[in-house]
């Protein structure tokens, strides 16, 4: 069993020497069976299991070193599935998660756990059934992909940025800034546009449109929304385990039920991420300190309190009030200054009109977003190449016979807790195996 230390094997291909780069790039032929545009996961991973005796295979990665945001996935701890039931996978990639059935049957969550584990990084389970390394590094991860990239004989040719692709009498001619590379078959594994500063910055996009392809609208996901006229920057910090939010635009869109965190500027946490694929600028999130369905049940229990303790603060009412979320005294004297209510206001003094819209804030409260935290900070992308001009079961697209599409460059994006690069992995077995069909 390998050993996984600071300072390994892999630092040479993390910080590679100039010497090391350019002895690489003079002694790389300029014809290949199969070329794979980016060193990520899902490239990285294509590469590995398309490998075959007596062909060529080439990963050119734009950056110095392979897998950039791989390494700063989960905060560098990488989470890197779920331990979920393979067929409740498919509700975590929102409408468009039946694309992804054949590439995650294919490679489950379980595969990709054996896979590591055989390799000697052992996976551990934490809360919400995310996968990590037992480590704890994401550099460990990558550490298992270089080397099995070596295993096979699979070259990477890094700072090679990708001009332009053309193809002419069945191969694929990758114009980089000083060179042209060409092979047989080709694969955009690019990434979307999220963190930038690892390299994806849409080129998959624009390589992928120049073939025909239609691209989805992309923007940021799994990401924080921003609050017009924010009331809660002083709570920044609280969070709320379990809370129903509502999406609106006109109508009711999504409700979704997760973590929320107050932020300085407005909301994140899981729930808020994983809903932020179908957040735009305008829409109205409502926020349920109580479920909305005990709507009529909470104003019976505020009138029968008003009864009996009618002298009582209502402030003090409220810290007990049934089926909430937890209330801080803060968070109740906010929602009262939100509702024009008094803080000082006893039970017995609580008109109707001020009780139906206590109420009507504690089930909904309702903030507008400004805007959605940016591709520097969100942590996939959503949209992206149209999924029905590629063949799920193979993903090879269906305009370019032998091109093909595969992780986030893809119309499709996960919710938080490692369903990403799930994905990114299945798919980039499935279009492996594809490709080794084509050799045979």
């Amino acid at each position: 069993m390998p050993e996984f230390h600071k300072k390994s094997r892999i630092e040479r291909y993390l910080r590679p020497d100039k010497r090391e780069e350019t002895d690489l790039l003079e002694g790389l032929d300029e014809e290949y069976d199969l070329i794979v545009i980016g060193a990520g996961p899902s490239g990285l991973f294509c590469a590995i299991n398309s490998s075959q005796k007596g062909k060529k295979t080439l990963i050119l990665e734009k950056k110095k070193s392979p897998g950039h945001k791989l390494l700063i996935s989960g905060q560098g701890h990488c989470n890197i599935t779920n331990e979920a039931e393979i067929q409740t996978f498919l509700e975590h990639y929102g409408e468009h998660g039946r694309f992804l059935r054949p590439a995650l049957l294919g490679f489950t969550n379980h595969d990709l756990i054996r896979f590591f584990e055989d390799r000697g990084l052992a996976m551990i389970q934490e809360k919400r059934g995310k996968i990590f390394p037992e480590t704890h590094r994401s550099r460990d991860v990558l550490e298992v992909l270089i080397r099995e990239c070596e295993a096979n004989n699979v070259r990477i040719c890094y700072n090679q940025v990708v001009r332009s692709i053309t193809k002419a009498e069945d191969k694929f001619n990758v114009h980089c800034i000083d060179r042209t590379y060409l092979s047989s078959d080709l694969v955009i594994a690019t990434g979307g546009c999220s963190y930038p500063a690892t390299g994806s910055n849409g080129d998959g996009y624009r390589f992928a449109r120049d073939f025909g392809h239609g691209i989805a609208e992309v923007g940021p996901a799994l990401t924080p929304v921003f609050i017009k006229n924010y009331p809660f920057r002083d709570l920044a910090g609280l969070s709320f385990p379990e809370m129903n939010i509502s999406l609106y635009c006109n109508k009711k869109i999504r409700d979704q039920r997760g973590d929320i965190l107050f932020t300085h500027q407005g909301l994140s946490g899981p729930g808020i991420l994983d809903l932020s694929r179908y957040i735009r600028p305008a829409d109205i999130l409502k926020l349920s300190f109580v479920p909305s369905e005990k709507k009529g049940e909470l104003e019976k229990w505020l009138q029968d309190r008003a009864r009996l303790d009618g002298g009582v603060g209502l402030r003090s009412i409220l810290s007990s009030l049934p089926d909430s979320v937890p209330l801080s005294p803060k968070l109740i004297k906010k929602i009262l200054e939100i509702s024009g209510i008094a803080t000082d206001l006893s039970l017995a003094h609580l008109t109707r009109e001020m009780r139906t819209h206590l109420i009507d804030n504690l089930t909904g409260l309702p903030l507008v977003v400004s805007k959605l935290a940016g591709f520097d900070i969100s942590m996939v992308t959503r949209g992206g190449v149209e999924l029905h001009q590629v063949n799920p079961k193979t993903m090879e697209s269906r305009l370019v016979k032998r091109l093909y599409l595969i992780g986030e460059v893809l119309d499709v994006d996960g919710d938080s807790g490692g369903y990403n690069l799930q994905a990114a992995f299945s798919t980039g077995m499935l279009s492996a195996r594809s490709i080794k069909n084509n050799w045979t």
